[in-house]
């Protein structure tokens, strides 16, 4: 141990902050690099979304070049309708296209250290479906943020402020990072006027989307979200969380003293008042942080599942149910994949995203 030169507190001999005043010091030693199992499995994750299916999910047959098999002549499911990502064991999400929508405009992207509990990101786009290529820039939107998040660990000095500020700065440069991968997906669209979409319609309404992402750092959860998309924290034992706030109408509605039940079911209850893309007014995404320190799930999800749930607790009381039917059913992929089955039970309406991470702290 030495000793600051501005404070005179006691420092360690490979630290470059002072943690009591924040002076920068010349360590002595070498710190050492993170574990290899700490460093997060990203975009190798990432599969390849388009296309159709080869195989037809019906009969088996083959499916022709025009996408509809050439035995039954039944319509190939697209790659996109429905996709899993789990990077590992204790992280999982499911996305799909729902039952009324003819695309999927949602999009996941996720990363996760191999150690349970030790560093992931969860992320989650919406895309508008009133604008041009919405599918295309959530997707965009969802891996570029998680690139982001991913391959920085910056850690601020040391301190839990610093650590949170640090997290919190991710989360901005993540969120410009989402809106510049949908800003190119509007310039892409303006290069090629095709008969389905005109350089007048994206002009009009260019591409856009939701935004939320979660960043779990050991015991340190932070969350970012812009427009509707949502992230809860659902402990085993005790009060479930809404981490999020919707930028929204609905949520105008609430806050001016309307009922949830009341705002989030009328005639403008979806419209949203922040998003990312060319025409959105801001999109520096509201943070929460909370410390994780008691065993329980955290979800990431669209509107496709919490319009059917709204309430923390009511969405909490689904998982507890879901997860309770079997011990498999209690593990992140699976309980995943319950969780937009039950949204697609009643009436997938929408698309529907959800992201889970198991945390077990200890």
């Amino acid at each position: 141990m030495t000793s600051c030169p501005s404070c005179h507190a006691a420092v360690g001999e490979s630290e470059e902050y002072c943690e009591a005043c924040g002076a920068d010091l010349s360590p002595t030693v070498t710190a050492p690099g993170p574990a290899p199992a700490e460093a997060m499995d990203t975009a190798a994750t990432d599969i390849d979304l388009t296309g159709t299916a080869s195989t037809c999910p019906a009969c088996g047959g083959e499916v022709a070049t025009d996408g509809y098999c050439g035995t039954c002549g039944a319509r190939a499911p697209k790659h996109r309708d429905h996709f899993s990502e789990q990077p590992a064991p204790w992280v999982a999400a499911v996305c799909d296209r729902g039952l009324r929508h003819t695309r999927n405009e949602d999009a996941v992207a996720l990363a996760a250290g191999a150690v349970p509990g030790s560093h992931a990101v969860l992320v989650v786009c919406d895309g508008v479906s009133s604008s041009v290529d919405s599918d295309l820039a959530s997707l965009a939107a969802a891996r570029a943020a998680r690139d982001v998040l991913a391959s920085s660990h910056s850690r601020g000095i040391g301190t839990a402020v610093s650590l949170i500020a640090a997290i919190v700065a991710r989360l901005g440069a993540a969120a410009d990072a989402a809106n510049e991968a949908v800003l190119e997906v509007t310039r892409n669209a303006r290069r090629v006027d095709t008969p389905d979409v005109a350089a007048a319609d994206v002009s009009l309404s260019p591409a856009s989307c939701t935004f939320v992402a979660a960043v779990v750092e050991e015991d340190l959860l932070v969350v970012g979200s812009v427009g509707d998309s949502r992230a809860y924290w659902v402990p085993d034992v005790g009060d479930a969380t809404a981490l999020t706030l919707d930028d929204s109408f609905a949520q105008m509605q609430i806050a001016a003293g309307v009922l949830r039940t009341e705002a989030e079911s009328g005639p403008q209850s979806h419209a949203i008042t922040r998003w990312l893309g060319e025409d959105a007014p801001d999109h520096k995404p509201t943070t929460a942080t909370m410390t994780l320190a008691d065993p329980g799930w955290l979800l990431v999800c669209s509107d496709g599942l919490w319009n059917y749930c709204s309430a923390a607790q009511d969405l909490a009381d689904l998982v507890y149910k879901t997860s309770a039917t079997s011990p498999a059913a209690a593990e992140p992929l699976a309980l995943a994949e319950a969780l937009v089955s039950w949204a697609k039970a009643q009436g997938g309406q929408d698309n529907i995203s959800a992201a889970l991470a198991r945390i077990q702290p200890g």
